[in-house]
């Protein structure tokens, strides 16, 4: 089991958002800001992110390079935006964080995006990568049937919502689990 204090220092060593696409080529940083600008939040979204009172700590492991990161990782800064800074949200090279990367691998690969949620003192709360269920549908279907999109193929509107309102339920849970924690209501007083 990963410590409190390991997932500190990865924490620590990632960076925002902004600073871990420092590291994109010229390419891969117009793909990333392409598609940040089609994530949208709807009004009942950033009620419910602007609503969370525990701080949930976020550490994402990714790649630059990564098609599924590109279309994932930019919804988890909008998702921190709208938290009014409840969501402390850090991105890193999931080769830089090579140690991390191999303790949670996913089905037997170091799978990005990888989330890992923790509480205010660096406290595991969950994990969660690669892909939430619609995009997993939406993969499968286009994979797996008689036909597969070109690499960089556009992705619909309909399955951006519906990941986007996935991630945001897996924000929700890790919220809740900390609001809801004995220990930190009774640190807290509520």
């Amino acid at each position: 089991m990963i410590t409190p204090e390991q997932l500190k220092r990865e924490f620590d060593r990632a960076g925002s958002y902004d600073s871990y696409l420092q590291s994109a080529t010229p390419d891969q940083r117009r793909s990333w800001d392409a598609f940040h600008t089609k994530v949208t939040l709807t009004s009942a979204q950033r009620s419910l992110l602007a609503s969370f009172t525990r701080e949930v700590k976020v550490l994402v492991l990714s790649g630059t390079w990564c098609g599924d990161c590109v279309q994932q990782v930019p919804m988890f800064d909008h998702i921190a935006k709208a938290s009014n800074g409840r969501i402390d949200l850090r991105v890193g090279d999931r080769d830089v964080h090579a140690e991390l990367s191999e303790a949670v691998k996913i089905c037997g690969g170091r799978r990005v995006p990888t989330v890992i949620f923790m509480n205010e003192e660096f406290e595991f709360i969950g994990l969660y990568g690669d892909q939430v269920l619609s995009r997993f549908r939406a993969k499968a279907a286009k994979t797996l049937g008689a036909s597969c999109p070109l690499p960089g193929a556009d992705v619909p509107a309909d399955e951006i919502a519906a990941t986007i309102e996935e991630w945001i339920r897996e924000f929700e849970r890790a919220h809740l689990l900390v609001r809801l924690s004995a220990k930190l209501r009774q640190k807290h007083g509520d």
